[in-house]
């Protein structure tokens, strides 16, 4: 019998998480809390080996709660639960210790196969968070290659650019007029898909961390 925690501020999505749960006759769940600080308490002494977590709780955030839970638990594992499906907040959860990330909106059938793969080894998402994931891992190598494209001067200009000089401070150390700087810098806009001194910053520093 696998035991189960929630930690789910909602009371109506709480209750339905834990009826989810309890239609599969292997899993049973031990524990239901409405705060972070609820689940600190609580989770330890109740020992369940997987947790259903939502991010927006009313005291600490349920990323928080993961990173703690972890500390106290290293081997229990944690799949959040939540409406947010921004990038920044899937890695945030990820970084945090979570093996997994659902929307709310999953099905019951969704959600008990999530708890299987867990036991499993697996990493489960929904389908749409699993393609962010993908898509941001995906960027920088993409940006990488747009830069690759621009012609040698062109990217002795957007580097010169990325590095804050105006435009002409970096005719002067180019060694070409102010107007020649503007055309090379509308060639490098078109290749990067930009429309802005800082948009075009931004991507060069991007395929730079790489």
């Amino acid at each position: 019998m696998t035991k189960i925690a929630i930690v789910e501020d909602n009371k109506i999505i709480r209750e339905s998480l834990a009826e989810f749960v309890q239609t599969d006759s292997e899993c049973e769940c031990v524990c239901v809390c409405s705060t972070a600080q609820e689940a600190l308490r609580l989770i330890p002494k109740h020992k369940p080996e997987i947790v259903l977590m939502d991010i927006q709780l009313p005291d600490i955030s349920g990323i928080e709660c993961t990173a703690k839970l972890k500390q106290l638990m290293p081997t229990l594992q944690i799949i959040m639960v939540t409406v947010y499906e921004d990038t920044e907040r899937i890695f945030k959860a990820l970084r945090a210790g979570a093996c997994g990330y659902l929307l709310k909106r999953c099905t019951p059938e969704e959600l008990v196969a999530a708890i299987h793969e867990v036991q499993q080894g697996g990493a489960p998402m929904s389908r749409e968070i699993a393609r962010k994931v993908i898509v941001s891992f995906q960027e920088p190598v993409a940006v990488a290659a747009e830069v690759e494209d621009l012609s040698p001067r062109e990217r002795e200009i957007l580097e010169l650019l990325a590095e804050g000089f105006p435009n002409k401070q970096i005719a002067e150390r180019v060694g070409i007029a102010d107007g020649t700087v503007r055309w090379h810098l509308r060639h490098v806009y078109h290749k990067l898909h930009v429309r802005s001194r800082t948009e075009a910053a931004l991507k060069f520093r991007s395929s730079k961390s790489e």
